[in-house]
Order: C-alpha cells, then structure tokens, then sequence
C-alpha cells in the first residue's frame, strides 16, 4: 500500500477538452482524506489465495460467464466457460486478475480485511482520481498527448492495431497487446503503477451520468438507496482502450455483476488519524 495525503483537486474535465465525454463534467473542487492504495492492481496469485482459503466461486463461474476478447475480430463475446482462472489468454500470478465482478472485489476485500484485523475495501471515485492525477492537471499522469503513454501505461497500440486493424491505437509500441505483469510501466509521482491502462478498476460508487450535485468531500456518491443501484463506476481504461480513453478523468458505467477480461481492482484502507 501506498499512503496518499490527503488535498483538494479538480475533479472531472473541464469545458473545452475535446477528449472529454459530458459525464465528466462539470469540474470541481473535491477535498479527499488521507488513505493508503495498492501499488498495483489486484493480482491472479493474490486472489487465488482468497479463493483457496474460502472457497469462494465468482459470478462468471456460478454460470454467467465471462466477456472476453475473440482473437480473430477483437470483438468481446461472452463465453460461459471464461472466468478469473481462465480469461482467453494466457496469465502469470502477477497479471492483474480480470473476470471478477464489483462484488467479487467486495468479497475479497473482506477476506483481507478479516484475515488482517485491517478494513480494505474499494476506493471511492474521488479517491481514484486523486490517485491517478497525482498532483497533474493534465489529461494524462504524463501529460496531455496519449502518444506518449506507451512507457506509462498499457493501451490500444501499434502491435494490437497490427492484429486488430479497426482499433484506434495509440502512435507507438507499449510491449503488450494483452494485458501486462501488474507494475509493467513507469509509475506516477504518487509511486502507483497502472492507474491508467492494463484493466479497468471497480470503485465504491453508483454511476451517475454527470457530476451535477456530486459530493466535494471525497466519499462515494451511492444515491438514496446503494443496494438499488444497478450502475457502478470503473476507471483508468484498459489494455484495449483507445487513446481518448485512457485519461485521468475517463469514466464508464458497468452493472455491479458484469464480469469482463478487462476489469479488474485494487483495494485501499482508511487511515486513522
């Protein structure tokens, strides 16, 4: 875990960024508390000691299944026989695990926290944000031009655009086409590894599509009744994003049950002061 102090930073995109979508406006200011972050992202080998311990099955594999990537089109299907163990590609115990579920990543945060004495649970979408940015304004950890993130993250790039010629990719060669070894790629000035690109995060919240009346204070937005909203957030882009994607700012709305084989999580922990 890496211990973040907590600040005050612009939340969102502003007017005028053209990269931006509409429901990562408006802008504003938003105060987090301190907390500590994984390093990395959840990985396979540290999920597989969950699942030994507890024997615990995930939502793809009660029979849902799991989206994962055709190696012919490029296209995501979903396959009932893909899950955490078994994505459609080949996984080292440090690959960030995938095919896990909002609540999959629940539960595993509280094994840890149980087998530790030490709450964990997802971070918040401010917490995420502030993370990601590190101390940036611009688009981008390294700044606004996606063409340069080939050393910073794993995206869409030119060897996935050589197999998938209808990706958009960005302009240079990041190593993978598939996803990489959590912690593959240069880290942001806040020490933290894959904030953007490699797999999407779940975090705490419910999706709302813009950020009209969002909390400044830096908790999760969840609505009147949490247990009644069928829109979670995930955040930071994947191993086959586009380059206007993979953005400090960039949002998506998944269902708290989807599973797919570029989703992924990492945990935080509250720090007492």
């Amino acid at each position: 875990m890496v211990l973040i102090e907590g600040g005050t930073f612009l939340m969102g995109s502003p007017e005028g960024d053209d990269e931006a979508a509409d429901d990562e406006r408006p802008a504003h200011q938003v105060t987090v508390r301190p907390f500590a972050i994984a390093r990395c992202e959840t990985t396979v080998a540290e999920f597989r000691e969950f699942v030994r311990d507890t024997g615990y099955v995930t939502v793809a594999e009660r029979g849902t299944g799991c989206f994962r990537i055709d190696s012919d089109t490029g296209a995501f299907l979903r396959r009932s026989d893909a899950n955490w163990e078994s994505p459609g590609f080949r996984q080292i115990d440090n690959h960030p695990v995938v095919c896990v579920s909002r609540n999959d990543a629940m539960a595993y945060a509280r094994w840890l926290g149980l087998r530790t004495g030490t709450r964990y649970r997802l971070p918040t979408e401010a917490e995420w944000e502030y993370a990601a940015r590190a101390g940036t304004r611009s688009r981008r950890f390294w700044g606004d031009d996606a063409d340069r993130g080939c050393g910073f993250a794993n995206g869409a790039d030119l060897s996935a655009k050589a197999r998938f010629p209808d990706w958009s990719t960005m302009d240079c060669h990041d190593g993978f086409v598939l996803p990489a070894p959590a912690g593959s790629y240069r880290r942001n000035a806040f020490g933290l590894s894959d904030m953007i690109g490699n797999v999407w995060e779940w975090v705490e919240d419910c999706w709302h599509d813009s950020y009209k009346a969002a909390p400044t204070n830096g908790g999760a937005w969840l609505g009147e009744d949490a247990r009644d909203c069928a829109g979670r957030v995930v955040r930071g882009g994947a191993w086959n994003y586009r380059p206007s994607g993979l953005r400090s700012a960039n949002r998506f709305r998944r269902g708290a049950g989807d599973t797919s084989a570029n989703v992924g999580f990492r945990l935080v922990r509250d720090i007492s002061n």
